[in-house]
């Protein structure tokens, strides 16, 4: 088993860089659960990579499923991040609803049909970053919904919009309908990769958006025991991130460097108020 370990604590590392250093200023007791946890996460999260096709990602989200409600145990045995999943859940009590509804809500990734709504964005992002920040505080010992939910889809909107390029280029488009016609933009427009003041406005929304969930997190994460704070030190990223991308193009967004992005957690988990704040 600690060889699969070994194997997740990889995966984050070369995947998700961010979590992998958060995770250094953990307990050494509970590393090895929260490397499962974000590697499951890295799974989920680059099924239509993988799969290429919507139905070989449905296939493959489902043997999760089908793995979290015990079935496909010799498989779930045999695959390094599935076995160290159950074992996480097992020896922590995790609630295996927030990590069914984080598959159910990677399923939209597969297709290209558009959200609807800013609040349909919003129910994304919480049922998968923030589902991941509340998990992981609770293999912390300490139950962080309400700041998970708030920092989560901070976070999460965050990298949606740093990621926009990528998605573009593979058709994927994560700015709800309600959005895009609020400012007079059209689908192909982005994925022909065509910046105008017009997109940079709606990006501009989602920032405000986004700084004001972050806003919102500040005073239940400050009062929660410190105990949980690394699960949310990725968090301390954005807002520098969107500071970096205020007057950014859309398909040009101004990046912090690996370094200063090691900086702010290093920084942050010697003072948690700068998480959100």
């Amino acid at each position: 088993m600690q060889d699969a370990f070994a194997y997740c604590a990889e995966l984050v590392r070369s995947a998700d860089r961010d979590r992998y250093l958060a995770t250094l200023f953990a307990p050494a007791v509970h590393r090895d659960a929260l490397f499962a946890l974000y590697a499951f996460n890295v799974e989920t999260g680059r099924v239509r990579e993988a799969a290429r096709e919507p139905l070989p990602g449905e296939m493959r989200l489902q043997w999760w499923s089908e793995v979290l409600g015990g079935a496909r145990s010799g498989e779930a045995a045999a695959n390094p991040v599935a076995a160290t999943l159950l074992s996480a859940i097992e020896r922590y009590g995790l609630a295996e609803n927030g990590l069914l509804e984080l598959i159910e809500a990677r399923r939209f990734d597969l297709y290209d049909e558009p959200l609807a709504a800013l609040a349909d964005l919003e129910d994304y992002v919480k049922k998968t970053s923030s589902a991941v920040i509340a998990l992981a505080a609770r293999i912390l010992g300490i139950d962080a919904q309400p700041a998970a939910s708030r920092a989560g889809i901070a976070h999460g909107l965050t990298g949606l919009i740093r990621a926009l390029p990528k998605h573009a280029a593979g058709h994927r488009l994560y700015l709800p309908t309600e959005l895009l016609e609020r400012h007079g933009i059209r689908a192909h427009e982005i994925f022909a990769g065509e910046s105008s003041d017009r997109l940079n406005a709606a990006l501009a929304d989602l920032r405000r958006l986004a700084r004001g969930h972050l806003a919102a997190a500040a005073a239940p994460l400050m009062a929660q025991l410190r105990t949980a704070d690394p699960a949310f030190l990725p968090v301390a990223l954005v807002r520098p991130s969107l500071d970096r991308l205020d007057g950014s193009d859309a398909f040009a967004p101004r990046e912090i460097s690996p370094w200063r992005r090691q900086w702010l957690i290093w920084r942050a988990a010697r003072n948690p108020a700068r998480i959100a704040g």
